[in-house]
């Protein structure tokens, strides 16, 4: 009888019985408490939002770095817009929209939300280690590269067909009749050997960007106005400088994908190497600059809009499972 009082209440300590019902205890939710659905709706939000936003800067890097002999000689940006407004008009700076729209969606939902479960297992719970989100990045250009590479391709295309295409599936269908397959994928090695660096460093600068800020005046980093600064001018750090170091590839990339277009080179090979020494060959070293200060004029305040939104859209779905937990 002794045994069973000193036995009964070890059943009845409340700890034991609550573990199940802890709140933290809830495996579909991912870290900072969103669901992995949640995180590719909120990257494929912020992906378009971004990329609608800048498609006519975007459009003028393209032309700027196509090769010679093509009709387009743009040296400046304000030389190359007027140049495309005068031949063209101005929708021609939003040619390939639709191509843009389709790819950047989808592949904006695999990029972060990869890099979300990519980091919380990497990082070990330290928000400030940093080859975490190096890596974690990788990670997610890696995916994200081989859904948005073919769309990638139609659009620059179209921003450069001066009427070859008459749109987003006659650019599909013509490829894939005098081509083949192979043609929509003709720039992914070289694409996610640019993404890779150029990822790598935008996470990383990114998180240390946001964390410094954060640090300056953590008062006022939760007030709604305050946080949204933070993240803006985080990834338009972030994107400007990964933009500057990644140049040189994206030139590479958008020759291969435009190759055969309005007189520009074909290549023999898909050879990054073979374009490299092309480029060199026809423009000299300055060649693999072309385009640079459209491309961090891009980059900068496209992260900066894609940041500030995707982590607004990750606020809303907190607040949501916040307010549905309450419930």
């Amino acid at each position: 009888m002794a045994t069973e009082a000193t036995t009964a209440p070890k059943f009845q300590e409340p700890d034991l019985r609550s573990m199940p019902q802890t709140p933290d205890f809830r495996p579909e939710i991912a870290h900072d408490g969103l669901r992995f659905w949640q995180f590719m709706i909120a990257g494929s939000i912020a992906g378009s939002v971004e990329h609608m936003a800048m498609f006519p800067v975007d459009t003028i890097k393209t032309h700027m770095q196509a090769l010679r002999p093509c009709p387009l000689k743009p040296v400046g940006i304000r030389q190359a817009f007027r140049s495309i407004i005068q031949k063209e008009g101005p929708s021609a700076l939003y040619r390939g929209i639709w191509a843009m729209g389709l790819g950047a969606g989808p592949a904006h939902a695999v990029y972060f939300s990869f890099y979300e479960v990519s980091k919380k297992y990497l990082s070990a719970g330290n928000p400030n280690n940093s080859a975490a989100h190096a890596i974690s990045g990788v990670f997610a250009t890696v995916s994200s590269d081989a859904v948005f590479t073919p769309m990638d391709m139609v659009k620059q295309r179209l921003q450069m067909g001066e009427g070859t295409y008459k749109g987003v599936w006659d650019c599909v269908k013509r490829v894939l009749r005098e081509e083949g397959i192979g043609a929509f994928y003709a720039s992914y090695r070289t694409t996610v050997l640019m993404n890779a660096p150029f990822t790598a460093v935008h996470f990383a600068t990114y998180e240390a960007a946001k964390k410094a800020l954060m640090e300056i005046s953590p008062e006022r980093v939760s007030d709604e106005e305050e946080g949204w600064l933070v993240h803006a001018t985080a990834g338009a750090a972030a994107g400007g400088l990964a933009a500057a170091v990644t140049t040189p590839l994206d030139v590479v990339k958008t020759q291969l994908q435009c190759q055969g277009v309005c007189g520009c080179d074909r290549f023999t090979s898909s050879s990054i190497s073979d374009v490299l020494r092309t480029i060199v060959r026809k423009d000299g070293y300055r060649g693999l600059l072309r385009g640079w200060l459209p491309r961090m004029l891009f980059h900068a305040p496209a992260a900066a809009i894609c940041w500030s939104t995707y982590e607004g859209v990750k606020s809303f779905f907190q607040d949501f499972n916040d307010d549905s937990t309450t419930a």
